[in-house]
Protein backbone atom coordinates (compact mmCIF):
# COMPACT_ATOMS: atom_id res chain seq x y z
CA UNK A 1 0.00 0.00 0.00
CA UNK A 2 1.61 3.44 -1.04
CA UNK A 3 1.52 6.58 1.86
CA UNK A 4 -1.72 7.93 2.31
CA UNK A 5 -2.23 11.87 1.18
CA UNK A 6 -1.99 14.00 2.97
CA UNK A 7 -0.25 11.55 5.82
CA UNK A 8 -1.59 12.29 9.15
CA UNK A 9 0.42 9.12 11.18
CA UNK A 10 4.06 8.20 10.23
CA UNK A 11 4.59 7.03 6.78
CA UNK A 12 5.23 3.32 7.58
CA UNK A 13 2.19 2.73 9.13
CA UNK A 14 0.18 2.67 6.13
CA UNK A 15 1.95 -0.48 4.69
CA UNK A 16 1.00 -3.83 6.14
CA UNK A 17 1.33 -4.88 9.92
CA UNK A 18 3.03 -4.78 12.13
CA UNK A 19 0.26 -7.14 13.48
CA UNK A 20 0.17 -7.71 17.27
CA UNK A 21 1.48 -11.36 17.71
CA UNK A 22 -0.03 -12.03 21.12
CA UNK A 23 -3.74 -11.16 20.62
CA UNK A 24 -4.21 -12.72 23.83
CA UNK A 25 -6.87 -16.25 24.81
CA UNK A 26 -9.47 -14.40 25.19
CA UNK A 27 -9.58 -13.61 21.56
CA UNK A 28 -8.73 -17.17 20.75
CA UNK A 29 -11.70 -18.47 22.51
CA UNK A 30 -13.75 -16.00 21.07
CA UNK A 31 -12.06 -17.11 17.43
CA UNK A 32 -12.87 -20.96 18.67
CA UNK A 33 -16.39 -20.26 19.69
CA UNK A 34 -15.26 -22.40 23.21
CA UNK A 35 -13.42 -21.50 26.16
CA UNK A 36 -10.25 -22.99 26.90
CA UNK A 37 -10.16 -23.72 30.86
CA UNK A 38 -6.93 -25.71 30.44
CA UNK A 39 -4.03 -22.85 29.52
CA UNK A 40 -0.76 -23.90 29.83
CA UNK A 41 0.44 -21.59 26.90
CA UNK A 42 1.10 -18.01 28.26
CA UNK A 43 3.36 -18.63 30.89
CA UNK A 44 1.66 -16.87 33.58
CA UNK A 45 1.79 -18.04 37.52
CA UNK A 46 -1.44 -19.63 37.39
CA UNK A 47 -0.15 -21.73 40.68
CA UNK A 48 0.58 -19.03 42.55
CA UNK A 49 -1.27 -19.61 45.68
CA UNK A 50 -1.78 -15.41 46.62
CA UNK A 51 -2.43 -15.86 50.31
CA UNK A 52 -0.99 -12.79 50.89
CA UNK A 53 -2.91 -10.24 48.50
CA UNK A 54 -5.84 -12.38 48.88
CA UNK A 55 -5.31 -12.00 52.21
CA UNK A 56 -4.85 -8.12 52.72
CA UNK A 57 -6.91 -7.09 49.09
CA UNK A 58 -9.28 -10.27 48.62
CA UNK A 59 -9.52 -13.29 46.67
CA UNK A 60 -10.77 -11.64 43.57
CA UNK A 61 -8.42 -9.08 42.90
CA UNK A 62 -5.98 -11.72 43.51
CA UNK A 63 -7.42 -14.29 40.52
CA UNK A 64 -7.77 -11.50 38.22
CA UNK A 65 -3.98 -10.53 39.02
CA UNK A 66 -3.00 -14.22 37.72
CA UNK A 67 -3.91 -13.83 34.01
CA UNK A 68 -3.25 -11.18 31.50
CA UNK A 69 -6.18 -9.15 30.46
CA UNK A 70 -8.39 -9.37 27.41
CA UNK A 71 -6.02 -7.01 24.68
CA UNK A 72 -9.47 -6.22 23.18
CA UNK A 73 -11.28 -4.95 26.19
CA UNK A 74 -13.88 -6.86 24.53
CA UNK A 75 -16.47 -6.59 26.93
CA UNK A 76 -15.54 -3.25 28.12
CA UNK A 77 -15.98 -1.87 24.32
CA UNK A 78 -19.33 -3.50 24.22
CA UNK A 79 -20.56 -1.72 27.20
CA UNK A 80 -19.08 1.48 26.31
CA UNK A 81 -20.88 1.39 22.74
CA UNK A 82 -24.18 0.69 24.32
CA UNK A 83 -23.48 3.77 27.07
CA UNK A 84 -22.37 5.83 24.11
CA UNK A 85 -24.68 5.22 21.38
CA UNK A 86 -21.33 4.34 19.01
CA UNK A 87 -19.93 1.90 17.01
CA UNK A 88 -17.85 -0.80 19.06
CA UNK A 89 -15.35 -0.68 16.66
CA UNK A 90 -14.87 3.34 16.96
CA UNK A 91 -13.35 2.81 20.57
CA UNK A 92 -9.85 1.71 21.99
CA UNK A 93 -9.27 0.97 25.60
CA UNK A 94 -6.06 1.88 26.88
CA UNK A 95 -4.10 2.58 30.59
CA UNK A 96 -5.85 5.82 30.99
CA UNK A 97 -6.36 9.16 29.20
CA UNK A 98 -1.69 9.99 29.43
CA UNK A 99 -1.13 6.52 27.94
CA UNK A 100 -3.39 7.50 24.80
CA UNK A 101 -1.96 10.50 24.30
CA UNK A 102 1.44 9.02 24.38
CA UNK A 103 -0.07 6.71 21.55
CA UNK A 104 -1.34 9.19 19.62
CA UNK A 105 1.78 10.87 19.68
CA UNK A 106 3.85 8.13 19.10
CA UNK A 107 2.00 7.65 15.73
CA UNK A 108 2.12 10.58 14.35
CA UNK A 109 4.80 12.79 15.54
CA UNK A 110 8.47 12.69 14.22
CA UNK A 111 11.20 14.29 15.83
CA UNK A 112 11.26 18.26 14.01
CA UNK A 113 7.48 17.88 13.44
CA UNK A 114 5.42 21.10 15.32
CA UNK A 115 2.44 20.21 17.61
CA UNK A 116 0.34 23.07 18.75
CA UNK A 117 -1.16 23.76 22.60
CA UNK A 118 -2.40 26.52 24.88
CA UNK A 119 0.45 28.08 26.78
CA UNK A 120 -0.26 26.05 30.35
CA UNK A 121 -2.86 23.44 29.52
CA UNK A 122 -2.56 20.16 30.84
CA UNK A 123 1.22 19.31 30.10
CA UNK A 124 1.69 16.12 29.79
CA UNK A 125 1.19 16.29 26.09
CA UNK A 126 4.22 19.17 25.56
CA UNK A 127 6.28 16.55 27.99
CA UNK A 128 5.65 13.55 25.25
CA UNK A 129 5.74 15.68 22.81
CA UNK A 130 9.04 16.95 23.25
CA UNK A 131 10.40 13.86 24.76
CA UNK A 132 9.73 12.68 20.85
CA UNK A 133 12.11 15.42 19.62
CA UNK A 134 8.67 17.51 18.23
CA UNK A 135 8.68 21.61 18.92
CA UNK A 136 5.84 22.12 20.50
CA UNK A 137 4.24 25.62 19.82
CA UNK A 138 2.10 27.63 22.60
CA UNK A 139 -1.03 30.03 22.42
CA UNK A 140 -1.99 32.38 25.00
CA UNK A 141 -5.22 32.07 26.31
CA UNK A 142 -8.31 34.40 26.02
CA UNK A 143 -8.89 36.27 29.19
CA UNK A 144 -11.35 38.64 30.49
CA UNK A 145 -12.25 39.10 34.57
CA UNK A 146 -15.34 39.26 36.00
CA UNK A 147 -17.31 42.58 36.93
CA UNK A 148 -19.39 43.31 40.42
CA UNK A 149 -22.02 43.60 37.82
CA UNK A 150 -21.46 40.62 36.68
CA UNK A 151 -19.77 38.00 38.95
CA UNK A 152 -20.16 34.79 36.89
CA UNK A 153 -18.38 36.35 33.78
CA UNK A 154 -14.63 35.70 34.50
CA UNK A 155 -12.82 33.18 31.84
CA UNK A 156 -9.86 31.73 30.28
CA UNK A 157 -10.22 29.78 27.79
CA UNK A 158 -7.88 28.09 24.75
CA UNK A 159 -8.40 30.80 21.72
CA UNK A 160 -9.79 28.07 19.36
CA UNK A 161 -9.18 30.50 16.27
CA UNK A 162 -5.76 31.52 17.25
CA UNK A 163 -4.69 27.54 17.52
CA UNK A 164 -6.48 27.10 13.76
CA UNK A 165 -3.84 29.76 12.99
CA UNK A 166 -1.25 28.72 14.44
CA UNK A 167 -1.64 24.96 13.16
CA UNK A 168 -1.90 26.06 9.33
CA UNK A 169 1.23 28.88 9.61
CA UNK A 170 3.22 26.29 11.38
CA UNK A 171 2.24 23.21 9.07
CA UNK A 172 1.68 21.81 12.69
CA UNK A 173 0.81 17.77 12.67
CA UNK A 174 -1.31 17.72 15.93
CA UNK A 175 -3.25 20.36 17.71
CA UNK A 176 -4.18 19.95 21.43
CA UNK A 177 -7.39 21.17 23.25
CA UNK A 178 -8.90 19.88 26.37
CA UNK A 179 -12.40 20.17 26.39
CA UNK A 180 -13.79 21.22 29.11
CA UNK A 181 -10.06 22.28 29.60
CA UNK A 182 -7.24 21.91 32.65
CA UNK A 183 -6.35 23.89 34.03
CA UNK A 184 -9.03 26.71 34.24
CA UNK A 185 -12.19 24.64 33.62
CA UNK A 186 -13.79 26.50 30.60
CA UNK A 187 -16.11 24.49 28.11
CA UNK A 188 -16.35 25.49 24.40
CA UNK A 189 -19.38 23.95 22.81
CA UNK A 190 -19.34 20.71 20.80
CA UNK A 191 -20.39 23.27 17.75
CA UNK A 192 -16.97 25.01 18.27
CA UNK A 193 -14.94 22.35 18.75
CA UNK A 194 -16.19 21.28 15.03
CA UNK A 195 -15.14 24.21 13.57
CA UNK A 196 -11.81 24.16 14.83
CA UNK A 197 -11.69 21.08 13.32
CA UNK A 198 -12.90 21.96 10.19
CA UNK A 199 -10.45 24.75 10.12
CA UNK A 200 -7.37 22.50 10.39
CA UNK A 201 -4.82 21.35 7.52
CA UNK A 202 -5.95 17.86 5.97
CA UNK A 203 -2.98 16.48 7.39
CA UNK A 204 -3.30 17.19 10.83
CA UNK A 205 -4.74 15.70 13.73
CA UNK A 206 -6.94 17.68 16.27
CA UNK A 207 -6.27 15.58 19.97
CA UNK A 208 -9.12 15.87 21.44
CA UNK A 209 -8.63 16.09 25.60
CA UNK A 210 -12.04 15.10 27.06
CA UNK A 211 -11.29 13.98 30.54
CA UNK A 212 -13.67 15.99 32.78
CA UNK A 213 -16.13 14.91 29.94
CA UNK A 214 -18.77 13.60 32.40
CA UNK A 215 -18.95 17.12 34.54
CA UNK A 216 -20.20 18.94 31.43
CA UNK A 217 -23.79 20.47 32.00
CA UNK A 218 -24.93 18.83 28.80
CA UNK A 219 -22.73 15.72 29.08
CA UNK A 220 -26.17 13.50 29.20
CA UNK A 221 -27.14 15.04 25.57
CA UNK A 222 -23.41 15.15 24.79
CA UNK A 223 -22.65 14.27 21.16
CA UNK A 224 -20.13 11.25 21.38
CA UNK A 225 -19.85 10.40 17.87
CA UNK A 226 -16.48 10.25 16.10
CA UNK A 227 -14.74 13.16 14.18
CA UNK A 228 -12.94 13.51 11.62
CA UNK A 229 -8.97 13.44 11.69
CA UNK A 230 -9.80 13.65 16.00
CA UNK A 231 -8.68 11.81 18.66
CA UNK A 232 -11.24 12.10 21.12
CA UNK A 233 -10.02 11.16 24.48
CA UNK A 234 -12.05 9.81 28.03
CA UNK A 235 -11.16 8.47 31.47
CA UNK A 236 -11.90 6.22 34.43
CA UNK A 237 -10.19 8.47 36.69
CA UNK A 238 -12.27 10.96 37.81
CA UNK A 239 -16.12 10.90 37.65
CA UNK A 240 -15.54 6.84 38.48
CA UNK A 241 -12.71 7.31 40.89
CA UNK A 242 -10.66 4.62 38.88
CA UNK A 243 -7.25 7.01 38.50
CA UNK A 244 -5.21 4.14 40.60
CA UNK A 245 -6.44 1.59 38.09
CA UNK A 246 -5.58 3.66 34.79
CA UNK A 247 -8.14 2.98 32.69
CA UNK A 248 -9.61 5.27 29.73
CA UNK A 249 -11.01 5.17 26.64
CA UNK A 250 -10.37 6.87 23.14
CA UNK A 251 -13.35 7.57 20.36
CA UNK A 252 -12.16 7.70 16.88
CA UNK A 253 -12.87 7.03 13.20
CA UNK A 254 -12.04 3.02 13.00
CA UNK A 255 -9.30 3.76 9.97
CA UNK A 256 -7.53 5.68 12.50
CA UNK A 257 -8.06 3.32 15.62
CA UNK A 258 -6.67 0.45 13.33
CA UNK A 259 -3.07 2.27 12.54
CA UNK A 260 -2.99 3.44 16.23
CA UNK A 261 -3.45 -0.55 17.23
CA UNK A 262 0.12 -1.02 15.34
CA UNK A 263 2.39 0.53 17.87
CA UNK A 264 -0.32 -0.05 20.78
CA UNK A 265 1.13 -1.54 23.86
CA UNK A 266 -1.16 -5.20 24.05
CA UNK A 267 -1.42 -5.62 27.55
CA UNK A 268 -0.97 -2.31 29.03
CA UNK A 269 -4.38 -2.61 31.13
CA UNK A 270 -4.70 -4.60 33.56
CA UNK A 271 -7.37 -7.44 34.12
CA UNK A 272 -8.30 -5.81 37.70
CA UNK A 273 -8.73 -2.67 35.68
CA UNK A 274 -10.97 -3.96 33.05
CA UNK A 275 -12.98 -5.68 35.74
CA UNK A 276 -13.32 -2.32 37.67
CA UNK A 277 -14.47 -0.57 34.73
CA UNK A 278 -17.24 -3.25 33.53
CA UNK A 279 -18.48 -3.44 37.28
CA UNK A 280 -19.47 0.65 37.53
CA UNK A 281 -20.90 0.41 33.81
CA UNK A 282 -23.13 -2.47 35.05
CA UNK A 283 -24.21 0.28 37.67
CA UNK A 284 -24.16 3.91 36.59
CA UNK A 285 -25.77 5.32 38.70
CA UNK A 286 -23.17 5.16 41.31
CA UNK A 287 -20.60 7.64 39.04
CA UNK A 288 -23.74 9.52 38.23
CA UNK A 289 -24.68 10.03 42.58
CA UNK A 290 -20.79 10.98 42.75
CA UNK A 291 -20.46 13.77 39.92
CA UNK A 292 -23.44 15.14 40.88
CA UNK A 293 -22.43 15.49 44.83
CA UNK A 294 -18.96 16.73 42.84
CA UNK A 295 -20.67 19.44 41.07
CA UNK A 296 -23.00 20.73 43.84
CA UNK A 297 -19.65 20.64 45.95
CA UNK A 298 -17.85 22.72 43.23
CA UNK A 299 -20.43 25.42 43.28
CA UNK A 300 -20.90 25.36 46.79
CA UNK A 301 -17.28 26.46 47.02
CA UNK A 302 -17.46 28.71 44.26
CA UNK A 303 -19.91 30.85 45.83
CA UNK A 304 -18.52 30.78 48.93
CA UNK A 305 -15.10 31.83 47.66
CA UNK A 306 -16.91 34.63 45.38
CA UNK A 307 -18.83 35.94 48.26
CA UNK A 308 -15.00 36.79 49.55
CA UNK A 309 -14.54 38.70 46.59
CA UNK A 310 -12.62 35.93 44.61
CA UNK A 311 -12.09 35.95 41.15
CA UNK A 312 -13.24 32.12 40.53
CA UNK A 313 -13.65 31.11 36.42
CA UNK A 314 -16.58 29.18 35.70
CA UNK A 315 -15.83 25.76 35.32
CA UNK A 316 -17.31 22.59 33.81
CA UNK A 317 -15.08 19.70 35.65
CA UNK A 318 -14.44 18.54 39.29
CA UNK A 319 -12.01 21.48 40.25
CA UNK A 320 -12.23 25.48 40.30
CA UNK A 321 -9.58 27.82 39.81
CA UNK A 322 -9.18 31.41 41.18
CA UNK A 323 -7.25 34.09 39.47
CA UNK A 324 -4.82 35.91 41.85
CA UNK A 325 -3.67 39.74 41.38
CA UNK A 326 -0.01 37.97 40.97
CA UNK A 327 1.92 34.73 40.80
CA UNK A 328 4.08 35.50 43.82
CA UNK A 329 0.97 35.62 46.01
CA UNK A 330 -0.49 32.73 44.51
CA UNK A 331 2.92 30.50 45.21
CA UNK A 332 2.85 32.26 48.79
CA UNK A 333 -0.87 30.96 49.36
CA UNK A 334 0.19 27.77 48.10
CA UNK A 335 2.98 26.47 50.12
CA UNK A 336 1.32 27.93 52.92
CA UNK A 337 -1.27 25.76 52.46
CA UNK A 338 0.85 22.63 51.65
CA UNK A 339 2.87 23.53 55.11
CA UNK A 340 -0.41 22.77 56.80
CA UNK A 341 -1.18 19.66 54.83
CA UNK A 342 -3.54 21.20 52.31
CA UNK A 343 -2.16 20.49 48.59
CA UNK A 344 -3.52 22.90 46.18
CA UNK A 345 -2.18 23.02 42.64
CA UNK A 346 -0.57 26.08 40.92
CA UNK A 347 0.18 26.37 37.52
CA UNK A 348 3.77 25.45 36.45
CA UNK A 349 3.92 27.15 33.10
CA UNK A 350 4.60 31.12 33.79
CA UNK A 351 1.45 32.17 31.58
CA UNK A 352 -0.36 31.08 34.56
CA UNK A 353 1.47 31.16 37.71
CA UNK A 354 -1.01 33.25 39.07
CA UNK A 355 -3.73 30.59 38.89
CA UNK A 356 -4.82 27.92 41.69
CA UNK A 357 -6.57 25.23 41.20
CA UNK A 358 -8.63 23.43 44.03
CA UNK A 359 -10.67 19.59 43.28
CA UNK A 360 -13.58 20.65 44.88
CA UNK A 361 -14.13 17.44 47.20
CA UNK A 362 -15.98 17.58 50.29
CA UNK A 363 -13.28 17.95 52.57
CA UNK A 364 -12.96 21.52 50.96
CA UNK A 365 -15.86 22.80 52.19
CA UNK A 366 -14.81 22.48 56.07
CA UNK A 367 -14.58 25.69 57.66
CA UNK A 368 -10.80 26.68 57.71
CA UNK A 369 -9.56 23.90 55.77
CA UNK A 370 -8.72 27.33 53.33
CA UNK A 371 -8.19 29.71 55.31
CA UNK A 372 -5.41 30.87 54.07
CA UNK A 373 -6.72 31.50 50.68
CA UNK A 374 -9.53 33.14 52.06
CA UNK A 375 -7.73 35.26 53.66
CA UNK A 376 -5.47 36.23 50.69
CA UNK A 377 -8.86 36.95 48.60
CA UNK A 378 -9.98 39.33 51.19
CA UNK A 379 -6.24 41.11 51.42
CA UNK A 380 -6.25 41.14 47.51
CA UNK A 381 -9.69 42.84 47.35
CA UNK A 382 -8.55 45.74 50.29
CA UNK A 383 -5.41 46.68 48.54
Amino acid sequence: MTTATPRRFLAHLYQEGPHNPFPGIKALERRLGHALPHQYGSNEGLDMPHAVLGGELGHALADLSRSYADADAWQLRHQLAERLGVAYETLLVDAGADSLLALVMRATICAGERVITSAGTYPTLAYFARGLGAEVIEVPYTEAHASDDAPHSAQLAPDLAALAAAASQHAARVVYLANPDNPSGHLHSDEDVRALRDALPADCSLLLDEAYHDFRPDAAQADNAPMAHTFRLRTFSKAYGLAGLRLGFMIAEREDLALLTKVRIHYAVSAPALAAGELLLEHPEEAATHVAAVIQCRDQLAEHLRSLGADVLPSATNFLCVRLKSAERAAQVQQQLMAQGVLITRSPHPALGHILRISTLEDSLVPGRLARLEQAIVEENRA
